[in-house]
């Protein structure tokens, strides 16, 4: 199952991204097929605090408009969201020591906690921070695209 990071889904929704056109391209093509593809909790709750962030964008995307675009997602039959399981924190914690991650790289840490939860064979992301965590597969589906 490929699972997709925050960035992606930014790049996906703002019209004004440099990514807009691919990012777009490969969130419709996961959302409009038949195999399972994920989005972790934590990076939908990222993706609003983003694109509705008066100092990251000007203009913000409306919240309004924001939240009709998580519903759209959700609306993908094949979507599934990753999160926490009781055997979460085991598997964060042991992250977070073997990559030494502190402040918000902590946050990266509970991604590929996630994912390693729950079997996720690859996580599209456009972050190399991901690269710190090796039983992960992070692959960058916009390379070449601009």
């Amino acid at each position: 199952m490929i699972a997709v990071d925050t960035n992606i889904l930014v790049y996906a929704h703002r019209a004004d991204s440099p990514f807009h056109e691919a990012a777009a391209a490969c969130i419709v093509s996961l959302a409009e097929g038949r195999t399972a593809w994920a989005i972790p909790w934590p990076c939908l709750h990222e993706f609003l605090a983003i694109v509705t962030h008066p100092r990251i964008y000007a203009p913000p995307t409306p919240l309004a408009t924001a939240l009709d675009q998580v519903d759209a997602w959700l609306e993908s039959p094949a979507l599934r969201l990753l999160a926490e399981a009781d055997d979460h924190w085991p598997v964060l914690r042991t992250l977070i020591g073997r990559a030494q991650v502190t402040g918000p790289k902590v946050h990266d840490a509970r991604i590929a906690a996630l994912c390693q939860e729950h079997g996720i064979r690859e996580l599209w992301s456009a972050d190399r921070d991901f690269t710190r965590f090796p039983n992960v597969t992070v692959v960058n589906p916009l390379v070449g695209s601009r």
